[in-house]
């Protein structure tokens, strides 16, 4: 019995401690809220840590495209925002905030077991791989999402009424521990991810491991603070009551539209024979700050993209720091570190200089610049862009064709292609190693190119128009000469990677060279295909003529393709040797440029987000702050459907859908600033609760969709 006892005390949706709470170092700060801030680090850290990696994983785990793993990642992102308005209602109206961070916390951490189970490449196929991985993103949502709303809520409810200032201080190290976990997962599950060989390959199902371990120590230390903590019944789900208040104004006003109904100042006065006068009173502050949320999701949607399309630009990038070199994901934790910086720099520095200018910096405007910001970030991400591609290889035009000739003869070559000035190749074998250079020729159709050396002539036949090629010219056993032709790629090795492929110009089968997961033969006058692995400074240990030999390819970079030929290194062609010659150039481009992006966008965060959160709590009656939330929450899960949708129409140059993103936020804010020029700001506080106040004293509260402009004029919030 006793034991019962306990577990229906520890499941209870209403109670309090029975022994007085212990209070940290004397404050009025009780200690269970330290078990909510680690629950809440342990969350983010999960959470953030595995979204680090989840465009890669998409990428290159399960194999997608650029696209689709931009879109999945952004519908992932929108789910775990829409899931919120389930959590909410689950807490308010039947678990209670408690139980509802419990359980699902438990589908929560099942959600990252799953998906690193699907991470595990010896389990099953590829199509059990997504079918896990799915499943596990889904888990991940909800629990996410659901209790989203319910935490930051239920730490609130462990202070006592008087201790105001403090809760206002634990929500700030709340807002803290979020960052953190952010900061240092977005740091190390990349680390985790690249650094870490797994099943000779990335290791993803430990990047996902490491999260799904914090989300389980989350959910222990939660549970472990269940004897000091205040647990408030279910108080009914203001939400609901929200929507059948604004439902049943509409269809009453629908059933009197005839004119021989008088009409009422506002269209939620509909509602009145229903609902309280405070109640429509308090939805009419919300759906005014509401309202002005309907602008928010073009923000969000470039905002989100800085883990999908940033992160996929960053891997066409050289991110070799000479004394550190990062992974593509981790350029990421520049915004969680900018924002612990620019904070405090707006909120002690900017701000307050720009008051003693006597400005008047409303918070519609400091909303309206982030929004700026932040399509300037993308403005600065077109030009790295453009940057980029300049870099790609030349793809040869009709009436085009380049070529290289990789000349392993003892001598200097000439070539000559009709109606095209000759060039000349010098010997790679012969003094220092040079990279030969692809050389543009023109013509229509095909055309044979001719290669001399002193009265030697040789032909390499049927050279089309719109190809790249390699001519390999060596010397048979006779001394005389040949060419081989070899066509070659016109695009970059995908996601920062570096490609080799080889080349055997000796006279057996070298065997057993492995790159990455992949061993393969070559047999003796044969080409393989390029193969992949990640940039490093790389020797193979070969098989050749049944002996061990070491190959050295130095630097294999990000993004360049080389070609390794292997020859002896004399006459006897016991010992051998690579040629390594750079097909594609290296990635050019610095990470670091991307770091104005990063600033631009983050300082944009700081001046829309933070001041918004601030402005509708102030614009709202206490009782509907969790409208507000939802409110809020929804226009970053709109924003990741309006990218998922971009994205998946698949139809644009990156460059420009950089700036159509950029550009429709430029709208997007102008749109906003007339909307704020025209609202007119209102304090809660002046809202009269007494419903039988006589109405002299029931001062209507001004309304921006009813109220004419000309008597707001002296109100208007200017920009």
């Amino acid at each position: 019995m006793g034991a019962g006892t306990g577990v229906r005390k520890f499941f209870s949706r209403d109670s309090v401690p029975t022994k007085k709470v212990p209070r940290i170092c004397g404050t009025n700060y009780p200690l269970s809220i330290m078990f909510i801030i680690v629950n809440e680090f342990c969350e983010r850290f999960a959470y953030y840590g595995m979204k680090a990696v989840l465009t890669l994983y998409f990428l290159n785990y399960l194999g997608w495209d650029r696209n689709r793993s931009t879109t999945i990642y952004h519908a992932f992102s929108g789910l775990c925002y829409f899931t919120p308005l389930i959590g909410a209602p689950i807490a308010d109206a039947w678990l209670g905030k408690f139980n509802t961070i419990f359980w699902l916390s438990i589908l929560y951490v099942f959600g990252y077991v799953i998906e690193s189970v699907g991470a595990i490449p010896s389990i099953g196929n590829k199509d059990l791989h997504v079918v896990l991985s799915m499943i596990g993103l889904i888990a991940i949502a909800f629990g996410t999402g659901t209790i989203k709303p319910c935490i930051p809520a239920f730490g609130g409810d462990q202070f006592d009424a008087e201790h105001v200032k403090e809760r206002g201080k634990f929500f700030s190290i709340f807002y803290m521990a979020i960052n953190a976990g952010s900061l240092i997962s977005t740091f190390v599950t990349p680390i985790l991810r690249g650094d870490v060989q797994c099943f000779g390959q990335d290791c993803y199902a430990l990047a996902f491991g490491v999260p799904a371990a914090f989300m389980f120590f989350a959910v222990v230390v939660f549970v472990s603070g269940s004897g000091m903590y205040r647990k408030y019944p279910p108080q009914g789900n203001i939400l609901a009551q929200v929507f059948k208040c604004i439902g049943f104004a509409i269809k009453n006003r629908w059933r009197h539209r005839s004119n021989q109904f008088p009409k009422r100042g506002h269209w939620l006065d509909w509602a009145s024979e229903n609902y309280s006068k405070k109640l429509i009173t308090e939805v009419k502050m919300v759906t005014k700050v509401l309202f002005l949320y309907i602008p928010f999701p073009m923000f969000w949607a470039l905002y989100d993209q800085q883990g999908s399309r940033w992160t996929l630009q960053a891997t066409r990038m050289n991110a070799d720091f000479t004394a550190f070199v990062i992974q593509p994901d981790q350029i990421q934790v520049l915004n969680s570190v900018l924002n612990l910086i620019l904070v405090p720099v707006f909120d002690l520095g900017i701000y307050p200089l720009i008051k003693l200018c006597k400005i008047n910096f409303h918070p519609i405007a400091k909303m309206a610049i982030g929004m700026l910001l932040a399509a300037l970030a993308f403005a600065v991400a077109t030009v790295v862009e453009v940057k980029i591609n300049e870099t790609n290889p030349l793809v040869p035009k009709a009436g085009e064709a380049t070529l290289q000739v990789l000349n392993f003869a003892n001598q200097g070559v000439t070539v000559r292609v009709p109606n095209n000035s000759p060039f000349t190749q010098p010997s790679l074998i012969v003094g220092d190693f040079q990279d030969p250079n692809y050389v543009k020729v023109n013509f229509t159709g095909t055309t044979n190119v001719n290669v001399e050396i002193g009265v030697q002539s040789i032909s390499c036949s049927d050279i089309r128009e719109e190809a790249t090629y390699s001519l390999l010219v060596d010397t048979n056993t006779d001394g005389s000469l040949y060419c081989r032709k070899i066509e070659d790629p016109n695009n970059k090795p995908e996601n920062g990677l570096a490609g080799v492929r080889f080349v055997n110009l000796l006279p057996e089968p070298v065997y057993n060279i492995h790159i990455a997961d992949a061993t393969i033969n070559v047999t003796n006058n044969d080409i393989s295909e390029y193969l992949t692995q990640k940039r490093a400074l790389t020797k193979l240990a070969v098989t050749y003529k049944g002996a061990e030999h070491t190959i050295d390819l130095d630097l294999l970079d990000f993004g360049a393709a080389y070609t390794a030929v292997l020859k002896g290194v004399d006459d006897t062609k016991k010992e051998i040797k690579a040629y390594k010659v750079e097909d594609i150039d290296a990635n050019s481009v610095h990470v670091a440029w991307q770091i104005p992006q990063y600033v631009l966008l983050s300082a944009g965060e700081v001046m829309f987000s933070v001041t918004c959160l601030d402005f509708s709590y102030a614009q709202a009656p206490a009782s509907m702050k969790s409208i507000l939330q939802a409110g809020w929450l929804l226009t970053v899960a709109f924003g990741n459907v309006i990218v998922l949708i971009v994205a998946e129409a698949g139809s644009m140059e990156q460059w420009a859908e950089f700036i159509l993103f950029g550009a429709l936020l430029v709208a997007v804010s102008i749109i906003f600033s007339i909307m704020g020029y025209y609202f007119v700001p209102v304090d809660p506080n002046d809202l009269i609760e007494d419903e039988d106040t006589d109405d002299d004293l029931k001062k209507p509260i001004p309304d921006f969709y009813e109220t004419g402009i000309d008597n707001i004029e002296e109100k208007k919030t200017k920009i």
